[in-house]
């Protein structure tokens, strides 16, 4: 098992940039809507999505691996009714058949974010 994380990445992220890789299979943890590039986080939960995604599709390409990779996401929203904006996002970040997922409401979501997105990846 290795630690993946982003060269790009700021400090603000922390573990959020991060993956652990085991072999065959990589998880990426919660990506949260930071810009690497300003360390700032948009405001509309339709840009955050995107940042998200972003995050993870950069933590990914370090791994090896590409979006096509992920087999199963888990979204963490601090507003359940904004599933459908991030949907949206979502489907233009994956191909179809997209991987499989869980959309969830939690209580607080890492440093105010509107949400979070995680995934498991496969190689092969």
């Amino acid at each position: 098992m290795k630690v993946v994380s982003t060269s790009n990445a700021p400090a603000a992220i922390g573990p959020y940039s991060q993956a652990l890789d085991l072999g065959n299979m990589v998880f990426v943890s919660g990506q949260i809507p930071v810009d690497p590039a300003t360390g700032k986080m948009a405001d509309t939960v339709e840009e955050q999505a995107a940042q998200s995604l972003a995050n993870l599709k950069a933590i990914l390409a370090e791994a090896g691996l590409t979006m096509a990779n992920v087999v199963k996401t888990v979204i963490f929203l601090a507003d359940i009714n904004d599933f459908a904006a991030v949907n949206a996002e979502y489907a233009k970040a994956f191909a179809e058949p997209f991987p499989a997922r869980s959309c969830v409401q939690v209580a607080a979501i890492p440093k105010g974010a509107k949400l979070e997105i995680e995934c498991i990846a496969v190689r092969g």
